[in-house]
């Protein structure tokens, strides 16, 4: 039954809600205060400079968390319809937010970086996206353009172009510390062809209008935020959360007492 619910789901979502946002936001995104392109300037995003200043002690944070590497989830094992995208567990995932929704335990895990995550205006999601080596995404789309994505590149190995992204007819290198703002509802790909490990921090903001589409665009992402397919995916990343979280205090008691 479980199965049969999830195939209708998924149904559902690919032929009917998919189809609706991205036409709503193809509509839409035409009058953004930023414009509809694929890669955007930085200069048009203030905070960018604020992630790039903090991105020394960002990485700091996510070296602890990688040393827990093992223990963290996928992004199929928080929200079931990534199946589709991802069948291995070479993508890893530490979720800070997740449509405004707070992962207190892992933000408390990281101070600075939800300190400043938490100045940015209309900041949503936001999590540690972690590719292992030879990782390969295939070409995909977010789902609505009233959103807008950013990479802050945390640990980018080898040479320029070993890490890299292709969106519309153009190509993305991350480099440590620098900031890259593009719109995810273009096709994009992703690559990892080094033997180590690539990470990014991911974060989705609110896409600037005008009113009244503004309050439009908010009232989509309201909704979106209260679908089925984000309280789900926060439910068990909440329950994966406390697991976690406990399983830490635990081994911290067993240490202090040996």
């Amino acid at each position: 039954m479980k199965k049969i619910c999830y195939t209708i789901r998924e149904w559902v979502k690919f032929n009917f809600v998919r189809p609706v946002l991205l036409g709503i936001g193809n509509v839409i995104g035409r009058y953004s205060r930023v414009g509809d392109i694929p890669i955007f300037s930085n200069q048009q995003f203030q905070w960018t400079e604020m992630l790039e200043v903090h991105s020394g002690a960002i990485r700091k944070e996510l070296e602890g968390i990688l040393a827990l590497r093992q223990a963290l989830p996928s992004l199929q094992e928080i929200q079931q319809e990534q199946w589709v995208l991802n069948k291995d567990q070479q993508w890893k995932t530490f979720f800070l937010y997740g449509f405004g929704i707070k992962a207190n335990l892992n933000c408390k895990a990281c101070p600075v970086t939800t300190s400043v995550l938490e100045q940015i205006p209309g900041m949503k999601t936001a999590f540690f996206s972690i590719l292992s080596p030879k990782k390969h995404i295939p070409a995909h789309k977010g789902i609505f353009k009233g959103l807008i994505r950013s990479h802050l590149g945390l640990i980018v190995p080898g040479k320029v172009g070993d890490c890299t992204m292709h969106i519309a007819d153009q190509k993305v290198n991350w480099r440590e510390g620098e900031v890259v703002v593009f719109d995810d509802t273009y096709e994009h790909e992703v690559w990892n062809n080094t033997d180590k490990t690539r990470v990014v921090l991911l974060v989705d903001v609110v896409r600037p209008f005008k009113y009244p589409l503004s309050a439009i665009n908010d009232f989509i992402v309201k909704l979106i935020s209260r679908s089925s397919y984000v309280t789900d995916a926060m439910r068990k990343h909440q329950a994966w959360e406390n697991r976690f979280h406990d399983h830490l205090k635990n081994e911290t008691k067993i240490g202090l007492n040996t």
